[in-house]
């Protein structure tokens, strides 16, 4: 039934700490706080928005170099600093015209709980909370930041016939 629903996904959104990263943030000097991507998160993220899906980051955290990250991954949809996600959610869908049954969500945390029970498929990396992991049509055997996003966007484009991109760009992915 899983593999079946991949197939109606159009769209993409994604938290970012504890799932394009893994939760660690450094606080340096200047009191920016800094994270880690994974570049094979960054291909797939790239690939998606490439082959026409929405791709949308609704997250609390923030931050210039997050923005910068994921605008040149090819994201237009970028919502930081977010306290309500489903607020924002809502927007979101109403703006594209998206039904919820299309998305494709993955939180990691609480902040995640109330969106991802409105999604088509909830998902989530193996190192969620227990009650993110608790509703979740997919537990991806990756933690957040090591290719758990990847996981979830390769399974829905090979479902689709759309996963191998015959004209690839490796510095698509690496910005």
């Amino acid at each position: 039934m899983f593999l079946q629903n991949l197939k109606h996904i159009t769209t993409f959104i994604f938290d970012v700490d504890g799932v394009l990263t893994d939760g660690t943030v450094i606080a340096s000097e200047s009191g920016e706080l800094l994270r880690n991507f994974n570049i094979k998160d960054g291909y797939a993220v790239q690939l998606a928005a490439k082959k026409g899906y929405h791709v949308c980051i609704i997250s609390g955290g923030k931050g210039t170099a997050m923005e910068k990250r994921f605008s040149n991954l090819g994201i237009a949809e970028i919502y930081l600093g977010v306290g309500n996600k489903v607020e924002v959610f809502n927007q979101y869908l109403a703006k594209h015209q998206i039904d919820a049954k299309q998305v494709l969500y993955m939180g990691d945390d609480i902040p995640d709980l109330a969106v991802m029970q409105l999604v088509g498929i909830a998902t989530c990396p193996a190192d969620a909370v227990d009650e993110i992991k608790a509703i979740s049509h997919y537990i991806s055997a990756k933690n957040g930041g090591h290719t758990a996003v990847r996981d979830v966007i390769e399974k829905v484009l090979k479902a689709q016939s759309k996963w191998i991109d015959h004209n690839p760009s490796a510095e698509e992915a690496s910005r």
